[in-house]
């Protein structure tokens, strides 16, 4: 071979390994931001959250909270409880990121607030009568129920129970649990209001009807799980249960509702996502909570 010949096969041996090095740069190059894209994507939720609102949902957003946190240690949520009012008040003025409900938010708040927040549906929740567990008195009829709460009948021995006055413990015009309970074991009357013994706060109902023998109140299902300090009580002799809600049976129950104002807001987003998705589900009835797909259609239709 020529020199001149070996001088043009070098060459195009130089050119093919630049060449060859060239697609490797460049495929390392797109590997690299493909692998850093995926770890933008995937990164852990970070900064802070902020929900308020309904006592009756408050154990279950803790809860969620909890392991949502272990998952993202650079997020800290906050979580308060306050009332479906306040909560729903909250997110419409932008205090907080997720306002929550046992009621929709046309209930508590004008049209002009409520019409910029985006209602989440997390699950159900049942509400349920308790009295004090040496009472003895575990079933009343509606109407004996709307006497009670309106004030109309004072002591228990009109109802099957012992001569013992009624103490009346009642939640605030605030409350999405009173909202709910009026609307469906008082049949919409107004309840009487006994403001030294008004309470939004689930924990405080609860012991109050525990130390006092003649005293009433309701809390969501939630509450009662392995509680054994105050007793449930059935409606027309139907029991406050998951089972009977889900068959429409019971009737005193309602959705519970996540706001946010607008969907701009990525960690708010997510852990609605993660609290309604398959991870968390799970935990929703070991609380007492309710999974809204296995409400049946005449239990739907009965709120509709």
């Amino acid at each position: 071979m020529t020199k001149k010949k070996m001088l043009k096969a070098a060459t195009i041996v130089l050119v093919g390994l630049m060449a060859v090095v060239g697609v490797t740069a460049c495929g390392s190059s797109s590997d690299s931001g493909s692998s850093a894209a995926g770890s933008a994507s995937s990164s852990a939720a970070s900064g802070t959250l902020t929900a308020s609102g309904s006592s009756a949902l408050l154990p279950l957003v803790q809860s969620a909270a909890d392991e949502y946190m272990k998952e993202n240690p650079d997020l800290a949520i906050t979580v308060n409880g306050g009332g479906s009012g306040e909560g729903l008040k909250q997110v419409a003025d932008g205090a907080v990121d997720i306002g929550n409900s046992d009621v929709f938010a046309e209930e508590k708040l004008d049209k002009d607030a409520a019409k910029d927040l985006v209602d989440h549906k997390v699950c159900t929740i049942t509400m349920a009568p308790v009295v004090n567990k040496d009472l003895g008195v575990d079933n009343l009829t509606t109407d004996q129920l709307i006497d009670i709460f309106t004030g109309k009948t004072t002591n228990w021995k009109d109802v099957g129970g012992p001569d013992e006055k009624i103490m009346l413990v009642t939640r605030p015009s605030s409350s999405g649990t009173r909202a709910l309970f009026q609307q469906w074991a008082l049949n919409g009357k107004e309840e009487s209001s006994n403001k030294s013994l008004e309470t939004d706060d689930s924990g405080t109902l609860l012991q109050t009807v525990q130390q006092n023998k003649g005293a009433i109140g309701y809390v969501a299902l939630s509450y009662l799980v392995d509680n054994k300090d105050v007793a449930a009580v059935s409606i027309d002799g139907v029991e406050p249960t998951l089972e009977n809600t889900y068959s429409g049976k019971y009737k005193v129950w309602g959705y519970e509702h996540m706001y946010t104002k607008g969907e701009d807001n990525a960690n708010a987003k997510a852990f609605i996502e993660y609290m309604t998705g398959d991870s968390f589900s799970d935990k929703l009835e070991g609380m007492g909570y309710g999974v809204t797909s296995k409400m049946t259609d005449e239990a739907v239709k009965s709120h509709e």
